[in-house]
């Protein structure tokens, strides 16, 4: 397995000895009675092949995004583990990364996995040009060779679809959906070992919608990463994923292949979610 997560937890508040009993799915809130704690994410486990895509779906507030944020150490988690065996040194053991120092977090996030959020701005460093940005993430990988560098920006950058005569300009000057694209190839600078995708096309026209995605799962298929996509649409998980988990109120309520979910959905909460796109 490349990353094994288990009973993680997440959560806002005082955080008492009642509040993952008294919150779920079950009780059908995320606010803990007793201390009026948020529980975010409550006691969540979840495994990921290499090369394997996993999406995640849930209406808002299910705590999708937030157990992809846990993974990419934006936000550190109250208890629970999150196994990442990517590393070749830690292949046998694995590395759990909530016990990881500032370094080892820096050289996970610059080399071993990447995160393309929903919204262009916290990915995108806009003082920086469209080839700033991805050499940026190249440079924290460890390369320093200027021709090296500009080369492999001016390729990535094409295989997005974006003209190299635009290298320079600034993210500012692009459409949404080209700033999308220099997120992609950002994040896939430092040929990550897994991609995090959180809401990817929210935002965007059907037609660059469509287009993105295609480019997405062919560039997951030709380079070979695990991918977690999050989303609220079904559409986009069919299109994405092998495996998919529902989530409800910080909990999972459903995990199995995508097929399966979307065809035979058993839990309730799915059945809902799956009959509102037909």
């Amino acid at each position: 397995m490349l990353l094994n997560v288990k009973e993680l937890t997440k959560v806002y508040g005082q955080f008492c000895a009642d509040c993952l009993l008294l919150t779920g799915v079950e009780q059908n809130t995320t606010i803990c009675p007793r201390c009026k704690s948020v529980i975010a994410i409550n006691r969540v486990n979840f495994s990921l092949k290499g090369n394997e895509v996993l999406g995640i779906v849930g209406e808002s507030g299910s705590g999708k995004s937030t157990l992809l944020q846990l993974i990419y150490q934006d936000i550190k988690a109250n208890s629970g583990q999150i196994i990442y065996n990517g590393l070749s040194t830690t292949q046998d053991t694995g590395f759990d990364l909530l016990d990881c120092t500032t370094t080892e977090r820096s050289f996970l996030r610059n080399i071993e996995m990447s995160m393309i959020y929903q919204s262009p701005t916290l990915g995108l460093n806009y003082l920086f040009s469209a080839g700033g940005n991805v050499a940026e993430k190249i440079i924290g990988s460890g390369e320093r060779r200027y021709k090296v560098i500009r080369e492999r920006v001016i390729r990535l950058l094409k295989r997005l679809e974006l003209p190299d005569s635009r290298v320079d300009d600034y993210p500012d000057a692009f459409s949404g959906g080209q700033q999308q694209r220099i997120q992609i190839a950002k994040a896939l600078s430092s040929s990550p070992k897994l991609l995090l995708l959180d809401e990817p096309t929210t935002g965007l026209d059907l037609s660059v919608q469509a287009k993105l995605l295609d480019l997405i799962r062919e560039l997951q298929q030709e380079m070979s990463f695990a991918m977690i996509v999050v989303s609220h649409d079904l559409g986009v998980i069919n299109h994405l994923t092998d495996v998919t988990m529902v989530m409800k109120h910080g909990s999972l309520v459903e995990y199995g292949l995508t097929d399966q979910i979307l065809e035979d959905p058993q839990h309730p909460y799915t059945q809902l979610l799956v009959s509102s796109i037909l």
